[in-house]
């Protein structure tokens, strides 16, 4: 296991990634919002246009949209929901350029499937993942067609022979092989508090066989991805673990990882974060890869202030603070625990859970921001948490004409989510 960069040692804090991830959630789902709002179909903010695409109702239709979006060629938007559906417990949905909605999809059963998005394949069926149920009740691989026809390709099995818990979306190559991770599961052993595995990069190949590619193993490796990832033109594969790596100022579980892990199954840590107040933690979303093979992301946690980083990774795993998200209070974010997306001329477009300080019980409800290559930072748009939403926590997407997609999971119209498009 080879590592390609590092920076100086930090004072010891000892934090719990899962732990920290788990509460962030609950505080979402409890932030306060706005009910009863008319629905605002255009809202300037900040130079730009905001509108609400479409505002979730629950049940029939979904409810708390969850893993991000995805775009066809048409302009057509495709999700996941963590609940509402015919049976309240998730939905795969179509949101037209028009922002017409459609439930593709309502998922089945007693308990939340828990789903994490979608990506569409060449044939017009749709891929993702379910953090939970499947046959072992450790999350799936499945597809949906555009009927709204459902299968299951894949039950994970868990700890020690498989991955346990996928908490984020797939990739796909040309070849139609699909690839992912999951937070948990393995050959690695004790991560988690107890031995479930301290996660996996796996491949479902066009064929439908699963093969766990990398199993963590914490300590100096990576531990707990929360993460899809990228893939270069070699087939190399790119993402984050949020714990393993440097203790530092993290304690035991690690500052988090950036990691490769090749075609043929072999792990390199690129980068293992140091944490407050030099570099970021808990690095919990996926990478951007351009051109020249450098690496962009997200770190939840971290930086001069503790909330949160956005950075830059070279091929010989030098890393660079782009941005460190300040105390959360006007006018800047906290928090961001989404992949970014970049345009043609270098900028870094995310969303931070919480800031600044406007709302949702103080802790503010999230924004959307942009990063040029330079570092400098602009705050795009302030969620008020009524109709508009609040607390996202999902990457965006962009389109040919510079609009961006994205999804809350609380508030709106109804209290339970909206598809956001902010125009430039």
């Amino acid at each position: 296991m080879t590592m390609l960069g590092s920076q100086s040692a930090a004072p010891k804090e000892t934090i719990s990634p899962d732990n920290l991830i788990k509460t962030l959630k609950k505080l979402q789902f409890t932030c306060a919002a706005v009910l009863g709002l008319a629905m605002l179909a255009a809202v300037p903010a900040q130079g730009q246009t905001f509108s609400t695409l479409h505002g979730f109702t629950g049940s029939p239709d979904g409810a708390n949209p969850i893993g991000g979006l995805s775009r066809d060629s048409a302009g057509n938007l495709y999700g996941t929901t963590w609940m509402g559906g015919d049976q309240n417990v998730g939905t795969v949905f179509e949101v037209d350029s028009q922002g017409t909605e459609t439930v593709l999809y309502s998922f089945k059963g007693k308990r939340l499937s828990d789903p994490q998005g979608v990506i569409e394949g060449t044939n017009g069926n749709f891929y993702g993942t379910t953090q939970d149920g499947g046959t072992y009740q450790f999350g799936t691989i499945f597809k949906v067609t555009k009927t709204g026809k459902h299968s299951v390709l894949h039950s994970f099995k868990g700890y020690p022979t498989d991955g346990a818990y996928p908490s984020a979306g797939l990739i796909r190559d040309a070849a139609g092989n699909l690839y992912g991770t999951t937070h948990a599961g393995g050959s690695g052993g004790n991560c988690t508090g107890y031995y479930q595995g301290c996660g996996t990069v796996f491949m479902l190949s066009n064929a439908g066989i699963e093969t766990v590619l990398h199993s963590f193993i914490g300590g100096t490796d990576g531990a707990q991805p929360h993460t899809s990832l990228v893939q270069d033109a070699a087939g190399n594969l790119y993402g984050t673990t949020a714990a393993g790596g440097n203790a530092n100022n993290c304690g035991a579980p690690g500052c988090g990882t950036v990691f490769m892990v090749s075609n043929t199954g072999v792990e390199t840590v690129l980068y293992r974060f140091n944490g407050y107040p030099t570099d970021g933690q808990i690095p919990r979303a996926g990478l951007v890869l351009d051109q020249k093979g450098y690496l962009y992301g997200t770190t939840q946690n971290g930086g001069a202030s503790g909330f949160g980083t956005v950075f830059k990774l070279n091929r010989a795993g030098k890393e660079t603070v782009l941005h460190s998200f300040n105390s959360g209070h006007r006018p800047d974010g906290e928090y961001p625990s989404a992949a970014l997306v970049r345009d043609a001329a270098g900028n870094l477009f995310g969303t931070t859970t919480y800031g600044p300080d406007t709302g949702c019980s103080g802790s503010g409800c999230g924004t959307v921001f942009k990063v040029t290559k330079t570092g400098k930072e602009t705050v795009l748009y302030s969620f008020t948490g009524g109709a508009d939403g609040a607390v996202p926590d999902a990457g965006l997407i962009l389109d040919p004409a510079g609009n961006l997609y994205g999804i809350t999971p609380q508030a709106g119209a109804s209290g339970v989510g909206n598809v956001f498009k902010l125009t430039p």
